[in-house]
């Protein structure tokens, strides 16, 4: 079976984000005064071909904490879709 995955990965709430912030005064120097607490992320999608949904989500799971996302200072969310 194929698998896609959509992998969110973001700062810490607790970590100060640089370009989170860089995005909020731009965007209010435009003139965007309500826009504030912007937060700055990557998406990942992949596709993964395994038995079953169960292992599909354990390899993206493993992905995710081996490589993908740096877990002192990110976290990280995903879903599977059957393709």
């Amino acid at each position: 079976m194929k698998f896609k995955a959509n992998i969110q990965i973001m700062p810490q709430a607790a970590l100060l984000d640089p370009q989170g912030k860089a995005v909020t005064h731009g965007l209010q120097q435009m003139g965007y005064a309500g826009i504030d607490n912007v937060r700055v992320g990557k998406n990942i999608t992949l596709e993964i071909e395994a038995a079953n949904e169960a292992e599909a989500n354990s390899a993206v799971e493993e992905s995710c904490k081996k490589l993908l996302a740096n877990l002192i200072m990110e976290t990280y969310t995903f879903s599977l879709t059957q393709i």
